[in-house]
């Protein structure tokens, strides 16, 4: 029996099924951290901050950000983007830890027509050295799957490349960058080729009780856009975040807002993004 539809694209139940292979290895991944996470409910506010703050340390957490992008289109609509990322580090022995890092977006699209639904799940595994230091770094690849439940939601291709996160603690400071490039190989035959790079710098001040100021711009480029001046996206902009205890359970909460400067002709003015994140140390599970 084919899989698939005559586009040459992945079916609803492979779609669905992809979706629930990739929480089948977060929830596997969270088991093995409960007991391998080094992290501790009673490591103050700032600590978890700089955790948090730092996309290869050794702590499970489960952001929830909400991305609301205004001037989006021709007609200036509003497009709004919930971007589930559970984070999980396994300790493969004493020496290096994997990051596993999983993108699970939900959008209401309202070009061409509104749609809402599901986006394309990515996956990135990055190797990550377990020794603690000022400078830290990880390495591997990243993986993108044809999950999008609509045509405007997702590029209907497989994808993968590398990824790469470099990060600098010293003092209050946690600066670094994560990027990737990432080509499709495999898809629906009539959807473009994909070929889209994506870097994020980190600067984060962490002040007392939890609270800290943060830069982190999500700068994209599509090698494959029709005109040039469509091809980056660089948007200017920071916010501020905090780190609370509700009970024995750890919170970091974050709004910023980011003006585009560079951006293609359909692509949004500005926007806010509003996250909170559920963060599960060691503690939690004994």
């Amino acid at each position: 029996m084919m899989i698939g539809n005559p586009r040459g694209g992945v079916n609803v139940l492979t779609k669905f099924g992809l979706i629930l292979g990739c929480m089948l290895v977060f929830l596997v991944s969270a088991v093995q951290a409960a007991d391998d996470n080094k992290a501790d409910l009673h490591t103050n506010e700032t600590e978890l901050a700089k955790k948090v703050q730092n996309p290869i340390s050794d702590l499970v957490s489960i952001p929830f950000q909400n991305n609301i992008n205004f001037g989006y289109g021709s007609r200036k609509n509003t497009q709004y983007i919930l971007n589930i990322q559970p984070v999980v580090p396994l300790s493969l022995n004493k020496e290096w830890n994997l990051i596993v890092r999983t993108l699970i977006p939900v959008a209401d699209q309202p070009v061409p027509e509104r749609k809402f639904g599901l986006g394309d799940v990515q996956m990135t595994l990055l190797l990550s050295s377990a020794t603690s230091g000022k400078l830290t770094w990880g390495l591997g690849p990243i993986f993108q799957f044809p999950t999008a439940t609509g045509d405007s939601l997702g590029q209907g291709k497989w994808a993968a490349g590398p990824t790469a996160a470099v990060i600098l603690m010293k003092g209050p400071w946690v600066v670094g960058v994560i990027g990737n490039n990432i080509w499709s190989y495999a898809g629906e035959s009539d959807r473009p080729a994909v070929n889209q790079f994506q870097v994020q710098p980190l600067i984060n001040y962490n002040l007392p009780k939890g609270w800290y100021i943060s830069v982190s711009p999500l700068i994209t480029a599509n090698w494959k856009a029709d005109y040039a001046s469509d091809r980056w996206t660089v948007p200017l902009g920071g916010g501020v975040g905090k780190i609370f205890k509700i009970g024995k359970l750890a919170f970091n909460g974050s709004l910023a807002a980011f003006g585009n400067v560079v951006k293609p002709e359909a692509g949004p003015d500005w926007s806010i993004r509003a996250q909170i994140g559920i963060l599960l140390p060691k503690a939690l599970f004994d």
